[in-house]
């Protein structure tokens, strides 16, 4: 199995979750082992995606270098995580990925449209080795070996229209199409107005985020999917994790876990040096071919 970028380049403006401001992003091919790259040409300033280049996890993964920003980046990772991109140029004119409807589908028709091309070098893969662990209280966040690509998540919000939630996923590309790229960003009524208050959250409204009073959903359509809340924090975590500039063979779990406790995993798991990393070559091993199944195309 062999790296990935896009076919062809492609170009659209969203609104901005914090400024309400519209954004221009372009998606342009990349050569083998570039990784993903944010290119903010409004500061002529290159980004790369990697855990180092975090910045701030407060309200979303935000990266940075040398004072220049990206934020809110977890959705579109998710997306290009679920597509097998390994490689790829984000040309922003501004601080912000666009909020899009608050889920990963838009970008997965986005890049349905640039299409995917496969290129000479290896894929690589990071095997889970070792457990490795971050909790905070009763928090938490791990990942362990595995011959699959599992993300299993339990949230628990004391709301009545959350409480507990728990979901396991089997990662194929096609499942993550089915089952999670649909799931919205969710937030209180209470914490919106304060985020406001504070000049941020414009671009925030009904159309792009799950938003609940202290009694219920404010969304006239209701839920896309009868637990979309804990469905969003496994698209969350693929983002997140998706940082490592590689897919990941083992199990990650959570209860309750945020973009903070991610980050913080992926610093862990390179400073243990709990995993190995496997170039995906012509010799069809089990793992192999249970990966090229998970990133299958068709």
């Amino acid at each position: 199995m062999r790296e990935r970028t896009i076919a062809k380049s492609v170009e659209f403006i969203g609104i901005g979750l914090h400024k309400g401001l519209p954004v221009r992003m372009r998606l342009e091919p990349a050569e083998e082992r570039s990784g993903i790259v944010f290119y903010r040409r409004d500061r002529n300033r290159y980004i790369k995606v990697r855990p180092q280049s975090v910045v701030d996890t407060r309200m979303a993964t935000v990266i940075g270098e040398g004072g220049v920003t990206v934020s809110t980046i977890e959705h579109f990772m998710s997306t290009l995580y679920s597509y097998g991109i390994d490689n790829l140029l984000v040309i922003l004119d501004s601080d912000e990925v666009p909020v899009m409807d608050g889920s990963a589908i838009a970008y997965s028709m986005l890049l349905d449209e640039a299409g995917i091309q496969e290129q000479r070098v290896s894929k690589r893969v990071l095997k889970i080795r070792d457990r490795v662990r971050v909790q905070e209280g009763e928090k938490y966040v791990e990942l362990l070996p595995s011959k699959e690509m599992i993300f299993d998540f339990t949230i628990d919000f004391d709301h009545p229209a959350i409480g507990r939630e728990h979901y396991r996923f089997n990662f194929t590309k096609q499942a993550f199409l089915k089952e999670i790229a649909k799931a919205r960003t969710f937030g209180f009524l209470k914490e919106v107005q304060y985020l406001r208050s504070m000049g941020l959250a414009k671009g925030g409204s009904l159309d792009n985020a799950i938003v609940l009073d202290d009694y219920g959903i404010l969304n006239p359509e209701g839920l896309r999917y009868p637990d979309e809340f804990v469905r969003h924090k496994i698209l969350d975590a693929i983002g997140d994790l998706a940082l490592l500039g590689m897919p990941i063979m083992g199990e990650y779990r959570a209860f309750a876990g945020s973009h903070a406790l991610n980050h913080r995993l992926t610093l862990e798991l390179l400073k243990e040096g709990a995993y190995d990393i496997v170039e995906l070559d012509r010799d069809s091993t089990e793992e192999q071919r249970a990966i090229a199944y998970a990133f299958a195309t068709g």
